[in-house]
């Protein structure tokens, strides 16, 4: 059999509605036995030895020729995912009108693949997939409801799913009042804190000797000291500015936007604490009561600008990092003033 290419779309004749759209889930029909595929579809058919070769105007192509057709950007690496997923046992199809339920949200992704066993007269969708190569970036922001593929220089494929996770947790702090504090290097101190502001609420790092008793004074992040001055809670000279603007003078403008993700997690009932033994920023707790009794931390949070762009390579190195010490990796994008949460995990679909 041979296809037709014409207006970027490869028409097939013959039995092709039956062998291929019926029972195979390729392309759309066009009307009696007739139907249309896409290039990437047409490419597949050709790699099987189910098409002979593919007609545009006095060119005979076979799959040599059509894969490596000039002026199709990106062409090569849709073709290996939209053949790998195929191999995995699952139909799909380009992301583009006629081809996929009207249901479908197509913005975005390159392919709208099915459950396994059900194609696109089911309405079912599994995945929303997005095609990447590893040196190429990917936008923060575009990211949260599809599933990326990146493919590396060796043709390999990994598969992260992004989603807009939930952040809430159930871990409740008694506050005191305008506690004295002061401010020391890169932190503060709370010389006379109360016990629950460490014990049942896990704020900061008491001041002791190790195995001693008791706690001596309470060392406090910055991104800590200023929740804390915020809500009266603790009473630092020049108050709550001072402390702002200390921790910009710190760290700069990325205080602002860790801050305000600290901020936003404690008032959700989340207690973060740092995360740079993991590469983070922060380490989550959903529930706690105490800290003698305190379990392990269920998330990484790395704290980003809204406008910031992924190298797969690091977007990988985090993932692969929170998954060896079995967390959830989330990024809050935040301009300081508000934050839209991204959670990525690597799957095998």
């Amino acid at each position: 059999m041979e296809g037709t290419l014409r207006d970027g779309v490869v028409h097939l004749s013959g039995n092709a509605r039956q062998q291929f759209y019926d029972a195979r889930g390729y392309g759309y029909p066009t009307g009696g036995n007739d139907i249309a595929v896409a290039p990437v579809e047409a490419a597949h058919l050709l790699f099987r030895g189910d098409l002979d070769a593919v007609v545009d105007g006095d060119r005979r192509l076979g799959f040599r020729e059509f894969l490596t057709e000039p002026g199709r950007d990106g062409f090569g690496l849709r073709f290996l995912v939209y053949a790998d997923l195929r191999a995995r046992g699952f139909y799909l199809s380009p992301a583009r009108d006629r081809w996929t339920p009207s249901s479908a949200e197509l913005d975005g992704v390159d392919f709208v693949v099915y459950p396994r066993g059900k194609g696109p007269e089911d309405g079912r969708v599994e995945y929303r997939i997005r095609v990447v190569g590893e040196r190429q970036r990917v936008a923060a922001s575009s990211l949260g409801e599809c599933t990326l593929a990146i493919v590396d220089e060796e043709s390999e494929i990994t598969y992260f799913e992004t989603g807009r996770p939930e952040i809430e947790g159930s871990t409740t702090v008694d506050l005191p009042e305008t506690i004295p504090a002061v401010l020391f290097a890169d932190r503060a101190i709370c010389w006379e804190p109360p016990g629950n502001l460490y014990e049942s609420g896990f704020y900061g790092q008491p001041l002791a000797e190790r195995n001693a008793e008791g706690i001596h004074g309470l060392q406090l992040s910055l991104v800590e000291a200023a929740q804390l001055a915020a809500a009266g809670a603790i009473d630092v000279e020049g108050g709550y500015e001072a402390v702002v603007e200390h921790g910009r003078a710190v760290e700069g403008e990325r205080f602002d936007r860790r801050l305000y993700t600290y901020s936003t997690l404690r008032e959700r009932g989340v207690v973060p604490k740092t995360g740079f033994k993991f590469g983070a920023d922060f380490r989550t707790y959903a529930d706690v009561e105490s800290v003698e009794e305190l379990s392990h931390s269920e998330r990484l949070v790395r704290v980003l600008p809204p406008d910031h762009e992924f190298a797969p390579r690091d977007l990988s190195l985090d993932i692969r990092l929170a998954h060896g010490v079995r967390k959830e990796m989330v990024f809050s994008l935040t301009d300081g003033e508000s934050v839209d949460w991204l959670g990525v995990e690597r799957i095998t679909p």
